[in-house]
């Protein structure tokens, strides 16, 4: 039986069984259900005639989520013509997290999937892991948390959504489990670190019991064709022939990264890639622009950075303080004097202790006063200390301004509202770490770096709050160092050796992927604080960081165009 009521369109007709018949009776003798079995009864006969991945069934339920053509495509071919395995290949910053995201939520909605793995760098679980959470609604547990920690082994099957760092996944006894542990999906972002098929990294992979796989990079070759042979054996063993057919078919003998039949292995690759480049897709940011504010510290202060400073050195590789621990001690300092303050007196060190605490925040507190009063509009600043952020929130509130705080000693609910009023009323807004995750803050176009991360990823991450799609207006960026400090020497690298804060979001990830391969860019950092032997000799190390740095940026660079002769245009979803 079909009812066809006088609505303008088709999809409005409602289409019911003979195991309806009791519901139609029902309505013609004036015995209605109540309105939301009325809905859910609606939706359930929308679904109920949709065949197939004609439509994104999880799009009503996304929530801060722009809707972008190219990356629904994106989710949708991969659905229906990938049947759930890819290569999601697009120039960095168009959203290959987001396409991801979608084809996860998707399966899930349809029952496809229940169980899946997240594999990333350590520097993206978290954020992996909060994107799923406030924008699918698909809470993880990540190798990140305590809870990962205290589960053991069973971590890996305990949850149907693990997000984890694929240097702790590979490592052999998390291996062994992983083998044994059949997932539905799998996701591996930043997925050139699968390259080389000897790799303890390509191994895991090839080795995880899954159905589905997506493979997310932007460089899917960089130093041999046979890279691209490795990852799209993973997806669909046998697609590009054996290692050997390969060779002889598609690589130049003279240059093992010129193609032989370009066509033709376009053609191929055709059947396990999408790649949309900005070039094709109408994606346009805001440009950012950055200051650096060098402050001279007061004797005082720089009396208790010195002795600081000559704390770590004279520990530093003793058998006293742990390398965390002078890290903490060294980051500390850089904050303010008041965050070192705490940890100089649980040492011992009381005089030096209370010099710090009554200097508060120090110099770069009283030059961020004077910014402050000179910026238009609500402004950002962050700093990675509790202590110092509540000094600067005393600080400017007793100098006039309306500033409000996001830190995390404040509970969930008190934040909430710290934010809701500063989102309403403007003024500025103290955050740290916590607040440089998992919220949108794209109507504030001011943001200062009160104290600087030693990693650049995490500094673009707390761009990325205000940088990002639904930003309107230029972005100033304002970073406090003091000067000779560590973090002047490290700006100086990030502007003029790598131009980070012209950067694309995201690229800086792609430029210094391979310094973080050999070890984390803060022991790197740490070792130099720690073993140099006086400002010159840091200048000198820091200057040959710098200048490796900037050469990682001309590979990356070169890489771009290598993909771009590679690919060319051919890999964009088209509307369907």
């Amino acid at each position: 039986m079909t009812l066809q009521p006088q609505l303008t369109s088709p999809e409005s007709l409602l289409e019911f069984s003979d195991s309806d018949q009791e519901v139609v009776r029902f309505a013609l003798e004036g015995r209605p259900d109540p309105p939301r079995a009325v809905s859910v009864h609606l939706q359930a006969q929308r679904l109920a005639r949709i065949q197939g991945f004609e439509e994104l069934l999880c799009l009503p339920l996304l929530r801060e989520v722009q809707r972008l053509p190219h990356q629904e495509r994106t989710a949708l071919t991969v659905l229906r013509r990938f049947r759930g395995r890819a290569v999601l290949g697009d120039e960095v910053g168009l959203g290959k997290t987001i396409e991801a995201a979608l084809v996860l939520k998707e399966y899930v909605m349809r029952g496809l999937v229940r169980r899946a793995l997240v594999l990333c760098p350590p520097s993206l679980v978290q954020q992996w892991q909060e994107e799923l959470r406030d924008k699918f609604g698909l809470d993880s547990l990540a190798t990140s948390d305590p809870e990962f920690r205290s589960l053991g082994d069973e971590a890996w099957s305990g949850r149907d959504l693990v997000v984890a760092s694929l240097g702790m996944a590979r490592m052999p006894r998390h291996r062994e489990v992983l083998k044994r542990t059949p997932f539905d999906l799998l996701i591996v972002d930043e997925a050139h670190h699968l390259r080389h098929r000897n790799s303890a990294a390509w191994r895991l992979v090839s080795e995880i019991p899954r159905k589905f796989l997506l493979l997310l990079t932007a460089t899917p070759v960089q130093n041999d064709l046979e890279e691209l042979y490795n990852l799209v054996t993973l997806l669909r063993p046998g697609q590009l022939g054996t290692p050997a057919e390969f060779r002889r078919r598609f690589v130049d003998v003279a240059d093992r990264r010129r193609p032989r039949h370009v066509t033709a292995l376009r053609e191929l690759m055709m059947d396990v890639m999408v790649r949309n480049t900005r070039a094709q897709v109408t994606v346009q940011l805001p440009p950012r622009r950055a200051r650096t504010i060098r402050v001279q510290p007061e004797p005082e202060e720089a009396e208790v950075l010195s002795f600081v400073a000559s704390l770590v050195r004279r520990e530093w590789g003793g058998k006293g303080l742990s390398v965390s621990a002078l890290t903490s001690l060294q980051l500390q300092a850089a904050s303010s004097p008041l965050a070192v303050a705490e940890a100089l007196r649980k040492r011992g060190h009381l005089e030096m202790a209370r010099q710090a605490e009554n200097l508060g925040a120090g110099a770069k507190g009283r030059a961020l006063e004077t910014l402050l009063r000179r910026l238009d509009g609500p402004a950002l600043v962050f700093t990675r200390s509790s202590r110092t952020a509540g000094a600067l929130v005393s600080q400017l509130r007793e100098a006039g301004l309306k500033v409000f705080r996001y830190t995390g000693d404040l509970d969930p609910a008190s934040r909430e509202a710290e934010l809701r009023r500063f989102t309403s009323e403007g003024g500025v807004l103290v955050l740290t770490e916590v607040g440089s995750e998992g919220k949108n803050l794209q109507f504030c176009r001011n943001l200062v770096n009160f104290d600087l991360p030693w990693n650049p990823m995490r500094i673009e991450q707390r761009v990325g709050r205000l940088h990002r799609l639904g930003q309107t207006g230029t972005i100033q960026v304002f970073n406090l160092c003091l000067t000779g400090s560590l973090e002047d020497y490290l700006l100086t690298i990030l502007d003029e050796k790598l131009n980070m804060f012209e950067l694309v979001v995201g690229e800086i990830e792609m430029i210094l992927g391979p310094l973080e391969e050999e070890g984390d860019l803060e022991d790197m950092l740490m070792e130099m604080v720690a073993s140099t032997e006086g400002p010159e000799d840091l200048a000198a190390r820091m200057q040959a960081l710098g200048e490796r740095m900037e050469g990682l940026r001309r590979d990356y660079q070169a890489n771009q165009e290598y993909d771009q002769t590679l690919f060319g245009d051919e890999f964009r979803v088209e509307e369907a």
